[in-house]
């Protein structure tokens, strides 16, 4: 392993898991080089209360850095120690994050090369499910010395990186190093610190052009991965090629879950109209299938526009874009299950004449009385059933709740999010309740698997 002679492997403890909020409680390096392994570490007085449950943990109190030198009074130090080296760390975004953040904190751009051991660890030991560093303990015998202090960690990755020169051939570990430790390729007209910056998070993400206009916005399980995505090389269609010659900016927000960035995501489409999304279209030209049962020849009227009830209509079926798709899609029913077009006023008829569907054996023939109206309705509504739209079953708004956010909707439409009781007051006193597709497509399908996370609110304005 001759192509890493300079490294530097990392441990922070912290007190708690949000680099933007949360701050160091400790640092320790484990410094690997030509002239012999070094070891240093810190406690770090982060200038806020450590919590309990991490001082449970770690075991690191707050009288135990009240004396501490604050990060500010390290960073000189601390960058010298990790200057030019290969930054390694378990679960590095974590440990990098936590340190990019504070440096920023000072004006610092701190950049190293980042390099994860538990990605090293999937990639070179792929037949194992877990490599959490206990996992690494385990499997590979490592000697803990202080588990959960950031010295005794740093040694901890040490020890895992001499293991793999007795289990894996050193060409085979400098190819996936290499690999891990890849800058992903970006256009040359975005800034390179995006990569760094973008977060391992749910969330929507904005692809901006020239003069600001919107191109594309998307949802992402994963913001990193999913923006970094869109630039590569592998099977790019070419509307994506075209799209990633034409992003001059990234912007992002992160939402507290899957749910939530489907709600943004939907919501923000329908605002900015960005020029590639194509799928997230605008409800009010929606128009569904609406089951007529009291009138003299039973059947189906087309229901759009202001015609569309769709938080109390328990007779609505289909949801299309337009009147054209939506015949289309009814003749096909027609035609798969020997319905009459006749009787659902697709095509004109004579009376008791047979229709020529029924002529060529696709009609049971309820347009000549060989068919009762009665059966060919019963047919119509089992035909017709996995189409059926839900009514909105609630009385009024709901929450969902999505880790610290809660996400308002009523009469499938998404009002906003909340993250206090006067954020949510706004939300309801503001939001206007108009069907949209998206969110009914969004949270119908989940509504049964929410249970408890579901909470009944107040009327909305």
């Amino acid at each position: 392993m001759k192509s890493f002679d300079r490294l530097a492997f990392v441990d922070l403890e912290t007190t708690g898991a949000t680099a933007s909020q949360d701050r160091i409680t400790e640092i320790g390096i484990v410094d690997v080089g030509p002239a012999g392994v070094t070891e240093w570490s810190s406690l770090v007085n982060p200038g806020m209360p450590i919590p309990e449950l991490i001082t449970g943990l770690t075991g690191i109190t707050n009288a135990m850095v009240e004396d501490a030198p604050r990060f500010a009074e390290l960073a000189e130090e601390i960058q010298e120690r990790l200057a030019g080296r290969l930054f390694i760390a378990h679960n590095a975004r974590f440990d990098h994050g936590f340190l990019k953040n504070e440096f920023r904190r000072l004006g610092v751009d701190f950049r190293p090369t980042v390099l994860c051991t538990v990605k090293l660890s999937r990639r070179l030991f792929p037949g194992f499910g877990r490599h959490n560093l206990d996992a690494l303990i385990e499997r590979h015998r490592l000697k803990v010395t202080e588990r959960h202090r950031a010295l005794g960690d740093a040694r901890l990755i040490w020890q895992f990186w001499q293991v793999l020169k007795d289990s894996v051939e050193s060409a085979e570990i400098e190819r996936v190093v290499a690999e891990l430790t890849a800058t992903p390729s970006l256009p040359p007209h975005l800034e390179a610190h995006l990569v760094d910056d973008l977060p391992n998070r749910h969330g929507v993400y904005f692809f901006y052009g020239e003069n600001g206009l919107p191109l594309y916005v998307g949802k992402a399980n994963n913001l990193r991965r999913r923006v970094l995505a869109h630039f590569s090389g592998d099977h790019r269609a070419d509307p994506e090629m075209e799209l990633a010659q034409q992003v001059r900016r990234i912007d992002w927000i992160e939402t507290a879950g899957e749910i939530g960035a489907l709600l943004k995501e939907a919501l923000l489409v329908k605002r900015l109209a960005p020029l590639y999304n194509q799928q997230l279209r605008k409800s009010q030209m929606l128009c569904a299938w609406r089951l007529l049962e009291h009138r003299s020849l039973p059947g189906l009227g087309l229901a759009e526009g202001d015609d569309l009830f769709f938080d109390q209509d328990e007779n609505l079926y289909g949801l299309y874009a337009n009147a054209k798709t939506a015949q289309a899609a009814l003749r096909h029913l027609a035609d798969e299950n020997g319905l009459c077009p006749v009787v659902l006023g697709l095509e004109k008829g004579r009376a008791g004449k047979p229709c020529f569907a029924h002529q060529v054996k696709r009609c049971l023939g309820a347009c000549s009385g060989k068919e009762t109206l009665a059966a060919h309705q019963e047919r119509l509504r089992a035909a017709l059933a996995p189409l059926r739209l839900q009514a909105w079953p609630y009385a009024g708004p709901i929450g969902i709740r999505e880790g610290a956010a809660l996400h308002v909707v009523q009469g499938w439409s998404y009002l906003g999010t909340a993250g206090s009781d006067e954020e949510l007051a706004d939300v309801l006193a503001h939001g206007r309740a108009v069907f949209d597709r998206d969110v009914y497509r969004i949270v119908q399908p989940r509504l049964a698997k929410l249970g408890a996370r579901i909470v009944a609110l107040a009327g909305a304005g």
